[in-house]
């Protein structure tokens, strides 16, 4: 369903990605636009002898991906038409690793509708990114400028 203001979101609305795999290619592309090409990443050889046993992806692609999903189910449900601007994301927590071949997907919970003026307010949610065995890889809030509904 389209949204068009922040008071069409309701505290506890819940809004779920589709899935989408992770590659080797994802993590060579973002190595190369970042300049991050640590071994950890790139290198299987160095990876090998590390905790985990492979490459993983970048803590910040992960990040990225996981964002950027939520917005397949449609730009104006996880961001409503009167979207203003980006206004926050607070405490990002890798919690597991994020290897090739994973297919992630992003649960978004509605936790606040703040009004900060008769025009804008702001959208919180809780974000959780969730791997092809329902474990979680990274949790993070979110917070966008949006409009609300005009008296």
């Amino acid at each position: 369903m389209e949204k068009t203001y922040l008071d069409d979101y309701e505290i506890g609305e819940k809004i779920v990605s589709p899935g989408r795999t992770i590659t080797e290619s994802d993590i060579a592309t973002f190595a190369g636009l970042t300049g991050d090409w640590h071994p950890l990443h790139t290198n299987v050889e160095y990876a090998k002898k590390t905790p985990f046993g492979e490459r993983i992806a970048h803590g910040m692609l992960t990040l990225s991906i996981a964002r950027a999903l939520i917005l397949r189910v449609g730009p104006y449900v996880a961001a409503p038409k009167t979207f203003i601007a980006f206004y926050g994301m607070e405490s990002v927590r890798h919690l597991a690793p994020v290897k090739i071949g994973d297919t992630l997907r992003t649960e978004m919970e509605i936790t606040e509708l703040v009004r900060k003026d008769d025009e804008r307010g702001i959208l919180v949610a809780k974000n959780t990114a969730v791997n092809q065995n329902d474990q979680e890889v990274l949790t993070y809030i979110t917070k966008l400028l949006v409009g609300v509904k005009p008296k």
